[in-house]
């Protein structure tokens, strides 16, 4: 696993942009923890990142491009937009899929036709939004195990099946909040 500085990786996005690009498994920062990702659409590379968390069937959401993006791929309605309104910012959004070529969706959640989409209120976000697609979002740790609060304390496995890391420090947050929207009232699921 290669550690890179945030100031390093925000200076010299485009060429990070690529290796994104060419399939990468890195772990991030966020506005909550930090998480580890990969190109939503590529499913060797989700399966990867299923085998690092040694977790095979929950589902995982994604870091949408923009709220464009999550307009144009998911089920939006009108109702909606109380909660879109609250990104960016510490949300999951639940939504059915409208468009399913727009992530790999059988990877991404094996249950069914459904998706959970977050933009933190952080600058990955807009490197997310740069690069034109999303990314898995997925806590850094091996399921069920507490999650990294800094690059120092990676479990080894997780280190040797990852490409890049971008190293912001301690980052001591909480899982964002789930909302599902495909419930009637919307479902508030806070997270420990």
């Amino acid at each position: 696993m290669r550690i890179i500085p945030k100031e390093d990786f925000v200076k010299d996005l485009m060429s990070y942009a690529d290796m994104l690009h060419e399939g990468t498994v890195f772990i991030y920062p966020t506005d909550t923890l930090y998480g580890i990702g990969c190109d939503a659409r590529r499913p060797g590379l989700i399966q990867r990142i299923r085998n690092i968390k040694i977790n095979h069937r929950q589902a995982m959401s994604v870091i949408a491009p923009s709220k464009k993006w999550i307009k144009d791929n998911l089920v939006y309605k009108k109702e909606f937009d109380k909660w879109l309104d609250k990104l960016p910012g510490p949300y999951t959004l639940i939504m059915e899929v409208k468009n399913p070529e727009c992530v790999y969706l059988s990877e991404v959640n094996p249950h069914g036709n459904t998706l959970g989409v977050r933009i933190p209120d952080h600058w990955i976000a807009k490197t997310v939004n740069k690069l034109g697609f999303p990314i898995i979002t997925t806590s850094l740790n091996i399921h069920g195990k507490a999650t990294c609060k800094s690059l120092d304390h990676v479990h080894h496995n997780i280190k040797v099946m990852t490409d890049l890391a971008i190293d912001e420090g301690v980052i001591d947050g909480k899982p964002s909040t789930l909302v599902d929207l495909t419930k009637t009232p919307p479902e508030i699921i806070k997270r420990e």
